[in-house]
């Protein structure tokens, strides 16, 4: 809603949907705060929702135009809850949020200002579903701008850490940036004032957040390209990718080399290009591009050598930090849920050891109890971080453990399948290539995963010379997709058999 227009109504109504510790409360009070102070009998109200993400909330302030002294007319009536089609203002937090304030009917394009965030704070079912889980945020911004009267979007996260404020602030700036309520800037100010809660950072952040919103954008950020080589060893092996890779999997690689070099060393990231290589010379740009990010997701797998160097890592120490906000004279503790079992330990072991254990049930038997409850492990202290950074550094030894051995084996013969099928089929290669999606995360989900993926393979052999192959195959893989215990899978088998 414009300025003009906002100020030509006697009511107007907020809804803030926020996430739990992103500060929808304080930003709720700054703008019945600054209803109150210029003129507006104002009134929030909050309804909490279901434990996602830390907890999702809507709160709502409805405000209407106090009379003039003496005038002979009751007191408002307000609401409690925001009315479908009812919403002057909508602002939301993230970019799931935009789109449950869309789909709650909170947005209208004849009234609404909208103004969202566009990063992304995942959900425990994105996290946690079998393949790619992620909700779909280029239909969310498409809906955002056509199902609203304006909507300013951009990344208030970034904005927020950009000003070393919080994202409520950044959001107050966002509503004045906007124009969407008839109030002056000094206003928007004195509000946070009269808050007197860490009014310079709240300032810096609402004035970060009024310039953004003043340029309007729209857009989600584009995926940041690859980084550039900063190692000889990296711009040696980029120069190998670019000149010998088709262009369509030049990111692909580029990431898939970066990574792989993070995870192991130079020497697995040029086995991971030669294993490409003769993929690329088909000359099927899709084919390579599929193989090029697959391949590379499979042979970084996670084991408990990769679990341990992550949690030990100084960027996460820093992300925590920075995220919590510590203080010179604070001191950060991080504790973590760790649960390896025997399996996890003799994978991380001399193949011939690790396998001889586990092969033994007798031995077994008398190990496992060892290993059948978790802990809670404080990393930041001394000694667990000392013993995770021993397990770290036995990445030197990981091309001797059994996992090691395993998944090498497994990755040869997919790939196999994969040049054999391309030589007749090169659709129905490429959806072989993406049937690594299956495989994802450790223990149990790896277990059940690798069982889908096994299936799925077995199915695909089967189904080489039929016109249909690459559709049948999308259609499988969907299935193991949809739920862990593997029953639409089973249905989809028997139907395609």
């Amino acid at each position: 809603m414009a300025a003009s227009t906002a100020g030509e109504r006697d009511r107007l109504t907020v809804a803030i949907l926020a996430l739990g510790g992103q500060g929808g409360g304080v930003l709720a009070d700054w703008i019945l705060s600054l209803a109150e102070a210029e003129g507006y009998v104002a009134q929030g109200t909050s309804v909490p929702g279901v434990a996602q993400r830390t907890g999702s909330t809507i709160y709502y302030i409805e405000m209407v135009r106090r009379d003039a002294a003496g005038a002979n007319r009751p007191a408002p009536v307000l609401a409690m809850t925001p009315v479908p089609g009812d919403v002057d203002v909508v602002i939301a937090s993230e970019l799931m949020e935009t789109g449950r304030a869309i789909l709650r009917g909170f947005v209208s394009a004849d009234r609404t200002t909208l103004i969202g965030s566009t990063h992304r704070i995942y959900a425990i079912s994105e996290k946690s579903a079998l393949g790619d889980g992620t909700g779909a945020g280029e239909r969310i911004l498409d809906a955002a701008a056509r199902r609203s009267r304006r909507f300013v979007g951009f990344d208030m996260e970034a904005a927020a850490a950009g000003a070393g404020s919080v994202i409520s602030s950044v959001m107050f700036g966002a509503l004045a940036g906007a124009e969407a309520l008839p109030f002056p800037r000094e206003s928007f100010e004195a509000a946070i004032r009269r808050g007197g809660k860490a009014v310079a950072a709240n300032l810096a952040g609402f004035a970060a957040g009024m310039a953004a919103a003043g340029e309007r954008r729209t857009a989600i950020e584009t995926a940041a390209a690859p980084p550039a080589a900063t190692t000889p060893a990296g711009a040696e092996r980029q120069a190998r990718v670019l000149a010998t890779l088709p262009g369509a999997a030049h990111a692909s690689a580029l990431e898939g080399v970066r990574r792989l070099m993070d995870y192991q060393d130079a020497r697995y990231a040029d086995l991971y290009l030669d294993r490409l290589a003769p993929i690329a010379a088909r000359g099927e740009p899709v084919l390579t591009e599929a193989v090029a990010r697959h391949l590379a997701l499979w042979m970084s797998y996670e084991d408990t050598i990769r679990v341990a160097d992550l949690k030990v890592r100084a960027a996460r120490s820093a992300r925590f930090a920075s995220e919590v906000r510590v203080g010179a004279t604070q001191l950060l503790t991080v504790t973590d849920y760790m649960h390896p079992r025997l399996r996890e330990v003799c994978e991380t072991l001399p193949a011939r050891i690790g396998a001889g254990i586990w092969h033994r049930p007798a031995l077994r038997r008398r190990l496992e109890p060892l290993f059948s409850r978790g802990r809670h492990v404080r990393v930041t202290r001394l000694r667990w971080f000392l013993l995770l950074r021993t397990v770290a550094e036995m990445r030197r030894i990981r091309r001797s453990t059994w996992r090691f051995a395993e998944e090498q084996a497994r990755i040869e013969e997919w790939l196999a399948l994969v040049a054999a099928t391309a030589a007749t089929d090169v659709a129905l290669a490429t959806e072989i290539a993406a049937t690594q999606e299956l495989i994802k995360g450790y223990s149990d989900t790896f277990e059940r995963g690798l069982r889908h993926f096994t299936l799925v393979i077995e199915a695909a052999r089967r189904l080489v010379g039929r016109p249909d192959a690459a559709a049948q195959l999308r259609s499988l893989r969907a299935a193991a997709l949809a739920d862990e215990e593997g029953n639409a899978l089973a249905a989809a088998l028997a139907t395609a058999a």
